[in-house]
C-alpha cells in the first residue's frame, strides 16, 4: 500500500481537485484505491457525491466504536473507494491528543487496510497540526501543489523548514505548479527558478475553467471531459508522478 497525501499549508492552491483526479486516474489504470478525505471541509467527497455512512464517524473510528473498513464505501468507479469527510473530523487535533503515541496513530489505524489497497490517497486540510504529524508519518510521498507566485512559495520555504525542525524527510516532499498562468512573467520566473530546486515535477495544471467544471459535475475531469486540456494536463502530471514514486 502507497500512501499520498495531497498537502499544503495554505489553502485555495487546488489541493483537493489534484486529489480527486489523481486518484481517479490510479483507479483507471487498475490499481485498488482509496480517497480519504481529511479535510472537514469534505470537497473532495463532494465530488464523489459520498457522505459518511455514520455521524460523526471519524470520531467513532478514533473512540474504536467504528472499523476503519466499515466506514469505507464505493464511489461508483471501478477499483475506487472513498472514506468521506465528516463534521466531526474538526476536532481530530484532540482526538489524536487523547491518543498515545499520537503522531503514529494514523500509521497503526491504517494498517487494517494495508492488504486491501495499492494506493491510498489522503486530501488534507491545511495548516500545521498534529493531524498533519499523523499524515506526515504515514506518508510515503506528500504531494504538495504550489501556485508559482511569491505566498505559495513562501509557504512551500516554510514547509522545508518545518520538515526539518520535526525530523520528516524530505525526500517525501514532491511538488508540482498549479493554477499556472504562462502569460505572466512572474510564473514563468518562479517555476524556471524552483525547477533548479529538483524536488518539482516537470509537468504543471494549468489555470483553466475545466478544473472547476467538477464542481458542475461532481466528478474527475477525465470521467466528464476526457480530451479537455485541463484532463489531458492531469493525465500527463499523473503518468511522471506514478513513474516517479514506482520507480
Amino acid at each position: 500500500m502507497f500512501v499520498i497525501s495531497l498537502y499544503n499549508l495554505k489553502g485555495g492552491v487546488g489541493k483537493t481537485s489534484s486529489c480527486v483526479n489523481f486518484a481517479y486516474m490510479a483507479a483507471k489504470d487498475g490499481y485498488r484505491t482509496l480517497l480519504w478525505d481529511l479535510d472537514p471541509q469534505g470537497a473532495a467527497s463532494f465530488y464523489y457525491n459520498a457522505e459518511p455512512k455514520a455521524k460523526g464517524s471519524i470520531k467513532k473510528i478514533m473512540e474504536h466504536t467504528l472499523s476503519l473498513e466499515d466506514a469505507i464505501m464505493g464511489t461508483g468507479y471501478e477499483n475506487l473507494d472513498i472514506i468521506p469527510a465528516d463534521i466531526s473530523g474538526r476536532k481530530m487535533d484532540i482526538l489524536l491528543d487523547e491518543q498515545k503515541s499520537s503522531k503514529k496513530y494514523l500509521k497503526s489505524l491504517m494498517k487494517s487496510i494495508e492488504s486491501e489497497y495499492d494506493f491510498v490517497f489522503i486530501d488534507c486540510p491545511p495548516g500545521f497540526s498534529l493531524l498533519a504529524d499523523n499524515i506526515f508519518n504515514v506518508s510515503d510521498v506528500i504531494l504538495m501543489p504550489v501556485i508559482p507566485t511569491t505566498l505559495s512559495v513562501r509557504s512551500y520555504d516554510l514547509v522545508k523548514e518545518y520538515f526539518t525542525d520535526k525530523g520528516v524527510e524530505l525526500d517525501k516532499l514532491m511538488c508540482f505548479f498549479t493554477m499556472v498562468d504562462v502569460r505572466k512573467n512572474m510564473h514563468n520566473d518562479v517555476m524556471l527558478e524552483l525547477y533548479k530546486d529538483k524536488r518539482f515535477f516537470e509537468y504543471y495544471i494549468p489555470y483553466t475553467s475545466g478544473v472547476e467544471k467538477m464542481g458542475l459535475h461532481n466528478a474527475p475531469i477525465e470521467a466528464f471531459a476526457p480530451s479537455s486540456y485541463a484532463a489531458i494536463c492531469y493525465r500527463a502530471l499523473w503518468n511522471e508522478i506514478k513513474e516517479g514514486v514506482l520507480e
